[in-house]
């Protein structure tokens, strides 16, 4: 399987709160000794996400930056979902709730 779908929960007390943010991962031939591509489909403000396309910047977001071959697809989206709660991030601004990149 190369192509995810994934959905994460906003966390508690952040703007993300109540959100529900879909992703697609993609993972080539070199995963798991390569990170997958990571996309969110639901429009999200946070640093490492780029506003274009909701590309996740491996360099960036760290566990991308520095993966290793015992990561997961479970461990990337709890980060993901950490990133989210960060003191510097839970009150960022967001996207109407809903919206998506095209």
């Amino acid at each position: 399987m190369s192509k995810w779908n994934a959905t994460i929960l906003g966390p508690s007390n952040s703007v993300h709160q109540n959100r529900i943010y879909s992703l697609r991962l993609f993972c080539g031939d070199q995963y798991p000794d390569a990170p997958p591509e990571v996309w969110f489909e639901t429009k999200i403000n946070l640093p490492c996400v780029r506003q274009s396309d909701g590309k996740v910047d491996p360099s960036l977001f760290a566990p991308l930056a520095r993966w290793r071959r015992d990561y997961n697809m479970e461990s990337l989206l709890a980060e993901l979902r950490r990133e989210m709660a960060l003191p510097a991030n839970r009150k960022l601004p967001q996207p109407p709730e809903g919206s998506t990149y095209n």
